[in-house]
């Protein structure tokens, strides 16, 4: 179980740790895309009233986790193949264009920076079984990728998508560590950190082209 997952809501963050634990709860697979969430559920669970919960999942809609439906409720969002495979897509652009401006024409990538996505690296590493926490780190790694850039107007575009990626993305990794050694997800995030620390941006193109693959969601979904 992650910090997200164990932390009281106390009063003065209610909305704000209530967001955090139920967001922690659908990228780690307790709740399926499509699937309806229940207020009276959630309330009685999370140890909350309605109007902090209503405002949470307000702002979850707002992250694209979840959709509200006229007369219908709350529910996971549940993408198409199609809005999968051109989101997918739309993040690996911005992210070689990250990569582009950050080791372009001899520049050498922030060590701050860089020390995020080291961290991030060994969360994942010491994560093994605890699909949230994997998850958290997994987000965690590839929003510092681009953090990398320095490019403010970038990261505001990006982060949009890698929320609305996130379920897809834990489901992914889930898929392949039921199917492959559970370190095999982990090994490929530290091969693409050590390649951006090595300052190449040839090298890093290469290991970002061939750093996933959709195969453990649907032969037409997934990349991590």
């Amino acid at each position: 179980m992650t910090a997200e997952l164990r932390a009281p809501l106390d009063a003065p963050s209610l909305v704000e740790l209530a967001v955090r634990r139920l967001r922690a709860e659908i990228v780690g697979g307790a709740f399926a895309p499509g699937e309806r969430l229940v207020e009276e559920q959630l309330t009685r669970r999370l140890g909350i009233s309605r109007a902090p919960l209503r405002e949470a999942l307000r702002l979850l809609g707002q992250q694209g986790l979840v959709e509200h439906l006229p007369r219908r409720g709350v529910r996971v969002v549940a993408l198409s193949a199609r809005d999968i495979d051109e989101l997918f897509s739309l993040r690996d652009v911005l992210e070689r264009f990250a990569l582009e401006c950050t080791l372009g024409r001899g520049g050498v990538p922030d060590l701050d920076v860089l020390a995020v996505a080291q961290a991030a690296v060994e969360r994942m590493e010491a994560a093994a079984g605890d699909a949230a926490e994997q998850a958290a780190a997994h987000r965690a790694f590839h929003l510092s990728l681009v953090a990398l850039a320095g490019h403010q107007h970038l990261m505001r575009v990006y982060e949009p998508v890698l929320l609305q990626l996130q379920l897809y993305m834990a489901t992914n990794m889930r898929r392949e560590a039921e199917q492959r050694p559970a370190a095999e997800g982990a090994r490929r995030h530290r091969l693409l950190y050590e390649a951006v620390a090595g300052g190449d941006l040839d090298v890093v193109l290469d290991e970002l082209t061939h750093h996933g693959s959709r195969t453990y969601l649907a032969p037409e979904l997934g990349r991590t």
